[in-house]
């Protein structure tokens, strides 16, 4: 491993392989530090349409499309007493835009495409300490994770922290991550063969399926196995787990009584033991400071009702790409592109998180209380600034600047009041069209959008300063 980079980055995730790549297509020594020997296990199986310009821009969805992942025509929602089907559009001649994907065989193509591009990329590798000279970091102390006698130091000019939820900027050293009151959820799934394929909606769809209690998602997988998950609160689980006597017992049980999941796991058999993750709502103070960004799980974590977690990965490390990039060649100053990246991925997130939050609320069963848990409260929303989240992803509602409740008319747009649609989701792929992304001079932040031509950089709007 070199002494010294010029920009290093802390894990080989999608969030880390992304921003290496892209940093590397760009010129820039890059290396790149990965705790795991690929491939290793990961959950977050299902992928959005959002993910192919940026997968098209790293040089890779022609891999991603050629390996065989089972294609995603949609989703497929059984929401209490109703269910409707969201169709991911234009999947015409190229195929399909989304997969459903076994995560240690896409991250490790992702990584493995990123070494392609010129990063160096040490695996078994985990960082212990970070060297500061003042607030900006300029060191990493790492160890090997195989190899205790394994160990040493390496410099840099710019760290990318893509550690995931392990965090090594926010939970280990700056110790500034929040978690949210809402969606402290509890995920229990397994892997099972023989699953009965849905019988509606668009093909390869993920189903998600409303319980008592929470929630399942069915994710038919490439390799024959469907990926079959519970969300369910935290307390609940807990309370269950205890009397029922484990984590299978309340998945078993759980199972039993979601009537639309039954049917399709009929001569189905779990191969798979339990895995279990909890706490899906949090983001770090600050997405970055002197000479750091934090980008994917590192930054922000959301309940993965919307399947956003790929989405979000990618997202922020193309920006974290591109404003690292504008800095190292004199385009901008650090602090504004800082800035622009904080703001740009914090609204992301927290539109989404509010578009979740807004989702378990159209559930019909109010009487449930995991689906009252799962709102925001007025307080809350005001600290989100909900005006500026759904500027960027809400459309159709002229007077939006002028409404006395912002929360309300989204409200009622999405669970389509307004549209006489009454899917809750008629408004989802909007969240995702590139239009409402800062990538034109329309909607720049800070007087800085994102550009791909020539290059990979921001760009100013007309009228601003330059360096």
């Amino acid at each position: 491993m070199r002494g010294s980079t010029q920009i290093l980055v802390i894990g080989g995730g999608p969030a880390g392989s992304t921003a290496a790549g892209l940093l590397a297509k760009e010129g820039f020594q890059v290396t790149l530090l990965e705790r795991d020997q690929f491939p290793r296990y990961h959950i977050g199986e299902s992928i959005l349409p959002s993910c192919r310009p940026i997968l098209e821009l790293l040089g890779v969805w022609d891999k991603v499309e050629a390996y065989g992942f089972q294609p995603k025509g949609g989703a497929y929602f059984f929401w209490g007493p109703e269910e409707w089907e969201v169709k991911f559009n234009s999947l015409g001649e190229n195929g399909a835009n989304a997969w459903q994907v076994v995560r240690s065989e896409f991250d490790e193509l992702l990584l493995r495409h990123a070494a392609e591009l010129g990063v160096e990329v040490v695996e078994n590798i985990t960082v212990k300490e970070l060297e500061f000279d003042g607030e900006r970091p300029v060191a990493a102390l790492w160890a090997g994770t195989k190899d205790a006698a394994q160990s040493g130091r390496i410099a840099f000019d710019y760290v990318i922290d893509a550690s995931g939820r392990g965090g090594v900027f926010a939970a280990r050293h700056l110790k500034n991550r929040e978690y949210h009151e809402i969606f402290r959820n509890v995920a229990a799934w397994s892997y099972w063969k023989n699953v009965k394929p849905l019988d509606r909606g668009p093909d390869g769809a993920i189903a998600v399926l409303s319980s008592a209690d929470g929630w399942f998602w069915n994710i038919p997988l490439h390799n024959g196995t469907t990926s079959i998950g519970l969300v369910t609160g935290r307390d609940i689980f807990n309370e269950k787990k205890n009397s029922l006597g484990g984590i299978q017992q309340v998945y078993d049980k759980a199972i039993s009584e979601c009537t639309h999941l039954l049917p399709l796991l009929e001569g189905a058999e779990q191969v798979a033991g339990m895995k279990v993750e909890q706490d899906y709502s949090y983001t770090a103070e600050s997405f970055g400071g002197p000479g750091y960004l934090l980008s994917g799980d590192a930054a922000c974590f959301l309940d993965p009702l919307l399947s956003t977690g790929v989405h979000l990965a990618t997202y922020s490390a193309m920006l974290a790409a591109a404003s690292v990039s504008s800095v190292l060649r004199g385009e901008v100053e650090e602090k504004e592109a800082w800035d622009f990246y904080n703001t740009v991925y914090r609204h992301a997130y927290e539109r989404l998180l509010v578009l979740v939050s807004v989702f378990y609320e159209s559930y019909r069963g109010k009487e449930h209380h995991f689906y009252n848990a799962q709102k925001l409260t007025s307080a809350q929303r005001e600290g989100l600034s909900i005006q500026d989240a759904f500027d960027r992803i809400v459309t159709g509602i002229a007077d939006l600047e002028d409404a006395q409740d912002v929360y309300s008319r989204v409200h009622a747009h999405l669970n389509g009041a307004e549209s006489g649609d009454p899917n809750p989701l008629a408004n989802l792929n909007k969240v995702h069209e590139q239009k409402q992304a800062p990538m034109n001079p329309q909607n720049a932040v800070g007087g800085l959008y994102l550009s791909f031509r020539p290059r990979l950089h921001l760009a100013r709007t007309e009228g601003e300063r330059t360096t």
